[in-house]
């Protein structure tokens, strides 16, 4: 048997590929982060062609780390930051534009316009979505209309439209492959939740010629051939990064739920083989299809670590993200500052493009450690506040939250959110639960691992937060959050 599966964690900030064992260990990892362009106020692009270049260096760094070639690989699975749109040329495979990524709001006019036109219960109906720039289908019609000639030549099929996992793929096979997966698609808000194919409403409300569209292939199965080093590996799984996250938590059964910290923070909870119409604002969405299909809500908060990475580059607070913890420790709590980091408007439940960022409750004695506790605090608001309209929206309490990403190596971070949720919080041992989805995908299609029990077996627990306050004092603490969050509201409109 081949020794590992690859995976392609292709995220916001960094590149990465990952070697999994049989076990679901690691036995290497490369990463490099490329830049992020923002061109204007409310914009955020990529550089394509540098996104597949750092992606193709972490492959070859990452065989390098673990002394092995090619053959030794079973299968790669993709995960990527989804909703980032990338247009480019079927001939040249050069990108025709900047990819428009998920946190760009340049769409907030035109999602206005079609929610004025009384589009939105429609949208919500068909795509299990909002009317909301966050999603690709917005982003892609704004390339066909502001790239010269984009338009016309997508309708002659002459360029290709996808999400980052179809660029990898496309960029894999050497041109061969124009694929996506349900779970990425699921997010353009240009496919039929229902039927899992693109839907022709859709199309003509977004004015998006179906001639630039991927093909849907399952999230599970051999789907193209990469060709590493000369070597063809099969491309076996594709997930969007949180759906893949919520796989590789082994949360197979309905009602498990995980929430990830990473840029943003996005907390799913599995409900079975048929969506569920959200009351509260959440997102219904494909979570993955391997013999049959798989659905989840979703609640999408915009800046979770990324509040962390503001202290470090914009206020210089902190030199590293890492000292966060401690400087934020060093108070007993923020001395009643609250900060809502709506830098690129609020995600779920509150869907406000407009709303931006506040710190209110200064006072003279309020410093950095008070600041850096506020941040934490910030993250952790956001996602109960997911948590709350997801249990409503599901019809049950959660039993508990698995959690991964990079920020849940923050005790405090993990201690408070147990303490606002009123449950245990559980870290996993293997935290890089995105990239092993991604891997569990391609290895069940080709046979490396048997079975999703086989997989479930595979996940331990490091540690559980415990909530250490009462209700009634996560409750006073929410109040104030929320009268905070109010002031972010509506701010830039």
């Amino acid at each position: 048997m081949s020794r590992f599966v690859l995976a392609l964690d292709q995220g916001t900030t960094s590149s990465r590929s990952i070697l999994f064992g049989p076990d679901g260990a690691i036995a290497a990892v490369a990463q490099r982060e490329f830049r992020q362009h923002f061109p204007q106020p409310g914009w955020v692009e990529h550089d394509a062609t540098e996104i597949w270049e750092t992606q193709r260096a972490t492959i070859d760094e990452v065989l390098a780390h673990a002394d092995t070639v090619p053959a030794d690989i079973a299968a790669i699975g993709i995960t990527n930051q989804r909703e980032t749109t990338v247009l480019w040329d079927r001939a040249t495979g050069v990108p025709v534009a900047p990819a428009i990524v998920w946190q760009d709001r340049r769409t907030a006019d035109a999602c206005a316009r079609l929610r004025a036109a009384g589009h939105e219960a429609e949208v919500t109906e068909r795509t299990g979505l909002v009317l909301d720039p966050y999603f690709s289908g917005t982003k892609l019609a704004w390339l066909l209309d502001n790239v010269t000639g984009a338009r016309a030549r997508a309708e002659r099929g002459e360029l290709a439209f996808g999400t980052i996992d179809t660029w990898l793929a496309w960029k894999l096979s050497e041109g061969a492959a124009h694929l996506t997966d349900p779970s990425n698609a699921s997010r353009t808000m240009l496919l039929n939740l229902e039927s899992r194919q693109w839907d022709e409403r859709m199309l003509e409300l977004l004015r998006v010629p179906p001639a630039c569209l991927p093909r849907i292939v399952p999230s599970s199965g051999i789907c193209a051939e990469a060709h590493i080093a000369g070597h063809p590996v099969p491309i076996a799984g594709i997930a969007g990064d949180q759906q893949a996250a919520l796989f590789g938590q082994a949360c197979f059964e309905p009602g498990m739920a995980k929430n990830t910290y990473g840029t943003g923070c996005f907390l799913l909870m599995n409900v079975g083989a048929a969506p569920i119409a959200s009351h509260q604002r959440l997102l219904a969405t494909v979570a993955w299809e391997l013999d049959t299909p798989r659905y989840a809500l979703e609640g999408s908060v915009f800046v979770g670590g990324a509040v962390v990475q503001w202290l470090r580059d914009a206020l210089g607070i902190i030199s590293h993200a890492s000292e966060v913890e401690a400087l934020a420790a060093s108070v007993p709590d923020s001395g009643g500052v609250v900060i809502v980091p709506a830098f690129t408007g609020l995600g779920s439940p509150h869907w406000d493009p407009h709303a931006r960022g506040t710190i209110v409750g200064l006072t003279r004695g309020s410093g950095r450690a008070e600041i850096a506790r506020a941040a934490l605090d910030a993250i952790a608001h956001q996602s109960a506040d997911l948590l709350e309209a997801m249990q409503a929206d599901a019809g049950h309490a959660l039993v508990e939250l698995r959690v991964d990403g990079g920020a849940t190596a923050n005790n405090l971070l993990m201690q408070t959110q147990a303490d606002l949720l009123g449950v245990p919080v559980v870290r996993p041992k293997i935290t890089e639960t995105t990239a092993l989805g991604a891997a569990y995908l391609a290895g069940l299609a080709v046979g490396y691992w048997g079975s999703t029990a086989e997989l479930a077996a595979n996940w331990q627990v490091d540690r559980r937060f415990e909530p250490a306050i009462s209700r009634d004092e996560a409750a006073t603490r929410t109040a104030l959050w929320r009268r905070a969050l109010e002031r972010s509201r509506d701010w830039a409109r």
